[in-house]
C-alpha cells in the first residue's frame, strides 16, 4: 500500500501566513501552476497500477488541486480530509496568535476549533477504511497540517510528529508499505 500525499496549491492565505481551516478560498494562478507542475510526478507514481483510490478533501482548494491533476469528476470527496478547524484563529498569522498567547503551538489545539485527539480521530479513521480497499496506491488531495497529521499516523507515529514534517503548498509526498513497516519514500516533492 502505498499513500500519496498532495497539499494544495498556494490560495491568498497560504501566501500570507494566515492559518487557513474552515475558510474555503480558491487556488491562485500560482496554486493553479503548483498542481499543474505536480500533475507529472503524480502520474507518473500511478502509473501502471491497477487499482487507485483517488480522495479529495471537500474545501474548493484541494478539490481544485485534484481536478487539475486528475481531471475534474474522478475522486472521491471525504470530509475526514478537512484542515484542521482553527476556532477563533482563524484567517490570524502565527506571530499574530503568539502576540496574545506566547507559548501557543497549533499542536495544543485551537480555541473554538479541533484539539489534535479529533484530528487524529478523523485522519485515524480515513487510515484504516483507505487501508481496507483493495487498492495499490491511494492519493489524498488536502492540507498542510491534516496531511502532516496523517503522515505521522500512517507511519504509526503519534499526530504529533507532524509538526517535524514541513510541506510547502503543491507538494507530492510518498508513504509506502515497506518490508519493514511504512516509511517515506518521497517528502516535499515541489516538481519545481
Amino acid at each position: 500500500m502505498k499513500f500519496v500525499l498532495v497539499r494544495h496549491g498556494a490560495t491568498e492565505w497560504s501566501l500570507s501566513g494566515r492559518h487557513t481551516g474552515r475558510t474555503d478560498l480558491p487556488l491562485l494562478a500560482q496554486g493553479r501552476s503548483q498542481a499543474e507542475s505536480a500533475r507529472p510526478l503524480v502520474q507518473a507514481i500511478t502509473a501502471g497500477c491497477d487499482a487507485v483510490a483517488l480522495s479529495s478533501s471537500p474545501l474548493i482548494r484541494a478539490q481544485e488541486t485534484a481536478s487539475i491533476i486528475v481531471g475534474a469528476g474522478k475522486f472521491d470527496v471525504d470530509d475526514r480530509l478537512r484542515e484542521f478547524d482553527y476556532g477563533a484563529y482563524e484567517g490570524l498569522t502565527t506571530p499574530e496568535i503568539k502576540a496574545m498567547v506566547p507559548d501557543w503551538t497549533l499542536w495544543d489545539g485551537c480555541p473554538g476549533g479541533e484539539s489534535m485527539h479529533h484530528v487524529v480521530a478523523r485522519v485515524d479513521a480515513f487510515l484504516r477504511d483507505a487501508r481496507a480497499r483493495d487498492v495499490q496506491v491511494t492519493v489524498v488531495f488536502a492540507h498542510g497540517h491534516l496531511l502532516r497529521i496523517l503522515a505521522a499516523r500512517a507511519l504509526d507515529q503519534p499526530g504529533s510528529l507532524g509538526r517535524h514534517l514541513a510541506l510547502d503548498t503543491g507538494s507530492v509526498s510518498e508513504i509506502e508499505d515497506l518490508r519493514d513497516g511504512p516509511a517515506i519514500t518521497r517528502w516535499n516533492n515541489c516538481g519545481r
